[in-house]
Formats: C-alpha cells, sequence, structure tokens
C-alpha cells in the first residue's frame, strides 16, 4: 500500500527497516499499549517483518507499512491494516516514534488509510482495537470517524480490549 498525503508518505516495509523497528518496537508507547515484542538485535526485527507485514502483503495484499515525512523520507511510525485470525474484518493499526507524537501526523495517515481501505480496498466495516487506558489512540479512533462497539477478548492477549468500527 502507497499512500500519500500533505506532509507524509506511506510505503511497504523491506528488510532495510529492520533498525527503525527495533528503534520502534522499543519505543515507550509501543512497550506500554502494545507490548514487548522481544525485539532487540537486526535479525530479530527482520523475523518480525517477515511474519508479519511482509507474509501479510503476500497473503491479504496490505499490511502495516512504514510511515516517513514527505520532505526527507524520515521513518517515524507505521500504519496500516492488519487482518486477524480472531477479528472477522481487517483492523487499522498505527504506531509512531515519541517525538512525532502531537503532531497531526498519526490523524493524517490514519484517515487516509482507512479511505483507502473502505474505498480502494472495499474492506468494509474496518475495525479498530486498543487497550483500555490508551486515550490517544482512543481519541485518535473517533477523529477518523471509527464508532465504539464493545469490549472484547482475544486469545493470546491477556487485557481487555476496546473494539471499534468504521
Amino acid at each position: 500500500m502507497n499512500l500519500e498525503t500533505t506532509r507524509l508518505l506511506l510505503r511497504p516495509f523491506n528488510l532495510d527497516d529492520a533498525p527503525f523497528i527495533i528503534e520502534l518496537l522499543n519505543s515507550p508507547g509501543w512497550l506500554k499499549y502494545i507490548g514487548d515484542r522481544n525485539v532487540k538485535t537486526i535479525e530479530q526485527a527482520e523475523q518480525y517483518l517477515l511474519k508479519g507485514p511482509l507474509k501479510s502483503y503476500q497473503e491479504h495484499g496490505y499490511g502495516l507499512s512504514m510511515v516517513t515525512l514527505k520532505s526527507d523520507q524520515t521513518p517515524i511510525g507505521m500504519c496500516g491494516l492488519i487482518k486477524r485470525d480472531h477479528l472477522e474484518f481487517p483492523d487499522i493499526g498505527f504506531a509512531f516514534l515519541p517525538e512525532y507524537m502531537g503532531q497531526g501526523y498519526a490523524y493524517e495517515i490514519a484517515h487516509a488509510t482507512l479511505e483507502y481501505g473502505i474505498h480502494t480496498l472495499k474492506c468494509s466495516p474496518i475495525l479498530a482495537i486498543t487497550v483500555l487506558n490508551n486515550d490517544s489512540s482512543i481519541k485518535l479512533l473517533k477523529k477518523i470517524g471509527m464508532q465504539f462497539q464493545n469490549n472484547i477478548h482475544l486469545p493470546q492477549i491477556e487485557e481487555e480490549l476496546m473494539l471499534f468500527s468504521s
């Protein structure tokens, strides 16, 4: 999935993005709200990419992708659609490095991704899940037009999650 917004580019991940993956997956927000994925080395980051986003591109035609600044291609986060085994429809996911939060980037790319998923990929509805205490994600999901449905439990995730739908 390649998307362009006013300030951002969204492009598929590749194995050269492994150093960025290590940085993002070990950032405070990721560890607090998503959890430790034990990705500390280039090899572990490459495996994360191969088993996650790259596999998703092959199986579904979409997945989590790299968000970069349009001006200089600086990597700042990830955003995309994920097809989870335990959810009927794809869900939108996003995560950003701390220094790029609070500047409207997440809204800009999440809104474009949601629109692309609905209108181009013809995925409807699109879901979203978040932990109950992730106030910034909840606020963003509502801002892009998603509606809270109910709380759910997914296998292998101990915490109760909030389920949103487009």
